[in-house]
């Protein structure tokens, strides 16, 4: 062990672990961008490696501040993650980069095809809906890091926090669920850019204020009032049922 206290420890792993994945995700996102000729799907991968080149820098923020403490004696795995972050994010400014000289160039040559204002509507919605998502998965993070915190007797009244953080949860990933099915649908056409950004401002005070006022956001549907839910909740069993048939890209 690396002398820290077990709590720690164990809080300590868990980010480590959670580095390990998201460099995994980081490296075969890395190579769709690579991989692939057509340029919305390229721009596409390359919003993906920036949020989860974000993701691994939190985790960094992180782990500087475990490297600095006293604390912990071993360092030697937290600086070895904190290496492997920061290649990944050499790597990242190195797409950037490329992305944007291309950009350029084609400019340069006069043939930068004109971008559709529906399909950029459409773009900036999807950009806040996976924002929303990458928040809310934040904040489950941080309840389930609290939760493995929380000791309580086998047998005896589960403390009130214990429930809240459970609840907190599992709020969060039904309203991860609607979000991923009207993204499904915003790409598919079936609701328009403008619909769904009728739910923003209610979904940017959830995620605000969801702990602080708690029981004012007990139920998830009421965000969505204003969608056509019927079309959200049959995509919803859909997924649950056959998540293969929604694979059209």
């Amino acid at each position: 062990a690396m002398g820290a206290s077990r709590k720690l420890q164990g809080e300590i792993d868990r980010v480590l672990k959670k580095v390990q994945e998201g460099v995994d995700v980081f490296d075969s996102i890395w190579n769709k961008v690579y991989d692939t000729e057509n340029a919305n799907q390229k721009e596409k991968f390359e919003a993906d490696l920036k949020k989860e080149i974000k993701k691994l820098q939190r985790y960094r923020d992180q782990i500087k501040t475990w490297i600095q403490s006293s604390e912990i004696k071993d360092k030697k795995a937290l600086m070895d993650a904190r290496k492997q972050i920061e290649r990944e994010m050499e790597r990242f400014k190195v797409c950037e980069k490329e992305t944007k000289t291309k950009a350029f160039s084609k400019e340069g040559l006069g043939q930068q095809p004109k971008t559709d204002p529906r399909e950029k509507a459409k773009a900036e919605t999807r950009d806040w809906l996976n924002s929303v998502v990458s928040d809310l998965e934040n904040q489950i993070d941080n309840f389930e890091a609290e939760l493995e915190g929380l000791s309580f007797k086998k047998g005896k009244q589960r403390p009130p926090r214990l429930v809240h953080l459970e609840k907190s949860i599992t709020r969060h990933k039904a309203h991860i669920k609607k979000l991923e099915s009207i993204l499904r649908l915003l790409d598919n056409d079936e609701l328009s850019p403008e619909q769904v950004n009728d739910v923003k401002d209610f979904l940017e005070d959830y995620v605000e204020r969801n702990q602080e006022d708690f029981d004012e956001f007990s139920d998830v549907e009421d965000l969505y009032s204003t969608l056509p839910m019927e079309k959200v909740e049959a995509l919803e069993d859909m997924v649950s049922l056959a998540p293969s048939i929604l694979i059209k890209v």
